[in-house]
């Protein structure tokens, strides 16, 4: 008869928040098993590479499937940290366990490791901190004793910082901040950076003047930055810092025209063509939109696709 196992399950996206619990529950000698799918055939919820860990309560953090064998990969983690025993579990076609059904198809090979590396995990933790890639290797038999292994590289959360003020800007924040963006918030209006100063983690930055020199150090390859005012002095400073940074995406809110004058207002800065051609506008997959929440969905769609399109090249 199967344990009853507890109902706590954190939906956890990216590799930092599985490996942040683990270098914490590591830290306090907690055990945890870390769950990993190292195969993939046909469809699947998440992408191969994906990681969860669970806890010696059962609780879960991450997760493997859209709730189709989530709940067994936890019943599996706990037999796993009882015998320390590692597992490598088949779902979906060719599974011994034919009850358990993969509706999108395919096949999904599961790693299931009651004893890893924990110092592994810290330092993977502390590469995430510092903003790096990491790699992490892994490695299982089956019932065969068949053994599947492979490496992993995993990116740091991608960071939003936003400049602007009004509707727009708090909606890109609130949907930025529920998609899981890491977030920096930069506004002239006290009254917007209280409202949403509680969605970032980093102290919001209070925007005097716009000749004042801001630092964009926070930008790098893993960091888009956005302008979303309708005032658009405040823009040419804060976009020439932001072309100065390896940011991997930078835009701005309006229209085609107020696209070309932006576009010429930096020129007589000195920055070049090639500066120019990384700045996105008018931001937005959908154009001419009119209300705010409509505007932050289209705009974080763009910035979603571009990070996408960088990923694969």
């Amino acid at each position: 008869m199967k344990t009853p196992l507890p109902e706590r399950l954190i939906y956890a996206e990216h590799a930092s928040d599985i490996i942040a619990q683990g270098a914490m529950l590591a830290r306090e000698s907690q055990p945890f098993a870390l769950v990993t799918s190292l195969a993939i055939e046909g469809g699947a919820a998440r992408e191969v590479g994906s990681l969860a860990l669970v806890d010696a309560q059962g609780g879960m953090t991450g997760y493997l499937s859209n709730g189709c064998i989530d709940r067994d990969i936890q019943h599996h983690a706990m037999d796993a940290l009882r015998l320390g025993q590692k597992k490598l579990i088949r779902y979906g076609d060719g599974s011994r366990f034919a009850d358990l059904k993969l509706p999108c198809g395919g096949a999904l090979t599961v790693l299931i490791d009651p004893e890893p590396d924990t110092s592994a995990i810290i330092d993977a933790s502390a590469k995430f901190a510092a903003r790096q890639p990491v790699s992490l290797a892994f490695d299982g038999q089956d019932e065969m004793g068949t053994t599947l292994s492979q490496t992993f590289t995993y990116t740091p959360q991608h960071r939003l910082v936003l400049a602007g003020r009004g509707a727009i800007f708090r909606s890109v924040a609130q949907i930025g901040h529920a998609t899981g963006y890491d977030l920096h918030l930069m506004s002239p209006e006290t009254e917007d950076l209280a409202a949403i100063g509680h969605l970032s983690r980093a102290p919001a930055t209070h925007l005097t003047s716009p000749e004042s020199d801001i630092s964009l150090d926070m930008l790098d390859a893993y960091a888009a930055f956005l302008t979303l005012f309708h005032d658009h002095d405040w823009e040419p400073g804060l976009l020439r810092a932001a072309l100065q940074t390896p940011a991997g995406f930078i835009g701005s809110l309006g229209s085609r025209r107020t696209h070309a004058m932006r576009q010429e207002a930096l020129r007589t800065m000195g920055l070049s063509e090639g500066d120019l051609a990384r700045l996105h506008g008018p931001i937005g997959l959908v154009p001419s939109l009119r209300d705010a929440s409509s505007i932050a969905v289209s705009t974080l769609a763009e910035i979603v696709a571009a990070f996408q399109d960088s990923a694969r090249q």
